[in-house]
């Protein structure tokens, strides 16, 4: 059952939601974590800040790797509340909210066919959103090596799978991810760990591209990142316009892969060949 929080505020005085906006005559538990969504993806979707944040503590323009380090911490910084621990204690709660979803639609969560569907439900979101439960210090461990490599480093076509914020409804596709070394290396399979991170969580599909390439620049400080992400989204195949054979290409470029069109060029044709 939803807490109503307007029966603690005094006469006159206008409850505020954790954005800082005022809010409606009466909020839930609901609204309020839907704020706090709201609040962090507009967060994240800052990437480029504008007048004194644009300059150093000197009064100069930042490099581009010092620029790509602020974006970086930036994004980090606004998921580290996102963590999520104890899971096994929210599987009743979400479950309950299952039941009352079948309810909802009409059905009778009683039916022999449905009286465990709630509780397998829940247990099947907590593996879809998994992400949250995991850190990138945890994954990365001891996989971050010094080698004396200055070439190209790429991992084509990792397996993705994610949950669309909006619709709480399936994507899948492959990730790309390229790299230049710049004196260290990340083990292979941790650039696959890091896609399996980010991607099981609520996400939309360009900010789960450049979440990747950030969390590749933390970790290595590489002379350049590309991301390449090609996947299908259910909300259009499903429901909506219902295009089943369309797909949605995102790309983050950072460093030399921005800054260089060969560089950039000669990743794309290694993940296209």
């Amino acid at each position: 059952m939803s807490a109503d929080h307007t029966d603690s505020v005094p006469n006159g005085d206008c409850p505020h939601l954790p954005n800082g906006l005022p809010s409606p005559a009466r909020t839930d538990d609901a609204d309020i974590l839907a704020a706090k969504t709201h609040s962090l993806s507009l967060q994240d979707s800052s990437f480029h800040s504008t007048g004194r944040e644009n300059l150093t503590m000197n009064g100069e323009v930042p490099t581009k790797e010092e620029e790509n380090r602020k974006l970086l911490k930036k994004t980090t910084d606004s998921h580290a509340s996102l963590y999520r621990q104890d899971s096994d204690k929210q599987l009743p709660g979400l479950a309950l909210a299952y039941r009352s979803i079948i309810r909802g639609v009409g059905e009778d969560p009683n039916r022999q066919g449905l009286k465990k569907t709630p509780d397998r439900a829940a247990k099947a979101m907590m593996f879809f959103t998994k992400g949250y439960e995991e850190k990138i210090e945890d994954v990365l461990n001891d996989a971050i090596f010094d080698e004396d490599h200055d070439e190209m480093v790429v991992v084509k076509d990792i397996e993705m799978f994610s949950l669309c914020e909006h619709h709480l409804v399936p994507f899948i596709g492959k990730v790309s991810v390229g790299y230049l070394p710049n004196k260290r290396v990340l083990g292979l399979s941790k650039v696959a760990r890091l896609v399996e991170i980010y991607s099981r969580r609520l996400q939309v599909q360009e900010r789960l591209t450049k979440q990747i390439a950030l969390a590749v620049t933390e970790a290595i400080a590489p002379a350049g990142v590309g991301v390449v992400i090609e996947a299908v989204h259910m909300c259009m195949v499903m429901r909506g316009v219902q295009k089943l054979n369309s797909k949605t290409i995102t790309s983050c470029m950072l460093g030399d892969f921005r800054e260089d069109p060969k560089t950039r060029d000669e990743f794309l044709q290694l993940i296209r060949g």
